[in-house]
């Protein structure tokens, strides 16, 4: 079942203030995006040990990962599906770029494909893969 402008902006603006958060580094905003039993998979990132289920083991590793670190997440594109009064999915081209403290910058794109949960009336990512299509890093 497609949702209507009205239905989808919700998860637009979850997706927004996901960006919004990681790049400012707001962790405890950040954790409110994710349902408590979240799955993530960013093994195109780190390899097998991206892959991990759980909202607070997620963000402070995301958060120690990041410490120091300047990032801009840009997503675009969004092809979103409400599939249930409770339920919906996404998936969102995206592009990064990461400035390490030791001066390397990383830049990559590809798309985030996401599941979603409604609580409430609060809708939370539910499960997230990042498929990579393109990852590099350059020494400064």
């Amino acid at each position: 079942m497609s949702g209507g402008v009205d239905e989808l902006e919700p998860l637009r603006i979850l997706k927004a203030r996901y960006f919004r958060h990681i790049d400012r580094k707001e962790w405890e905003q950040f954790r409110g995006l994710f349902v408590e039993d979240v799955e993530i998979d960013v093994s195109d990132d780190v390899g097998p040990r991206g892959v991990q289920r759980g909202r607070d083991q997620f963000v402070d590793r995301v958060s120690k990962l990041l410490e120091g670190v300047v990032t801009v997440h840009h997503g675009h594109m969004p092809e979103l599906e409400i599939t249930s009064p409770t339920t919906a999915r996404g998936v969102w081209a995206m592009e990064d770029w990461l400035q390490w403290p030791d001066g390397r910058i990383t830049t990559g794109a590809g798309h985030y494909e996401e599941e979603y949960r409604r609580e409430g009336d609060t809708w939370r990512i539910a499960k997230m893969r990042l498929a990579r299509l393109r990852l590099s890093t350059t020494e400064r």
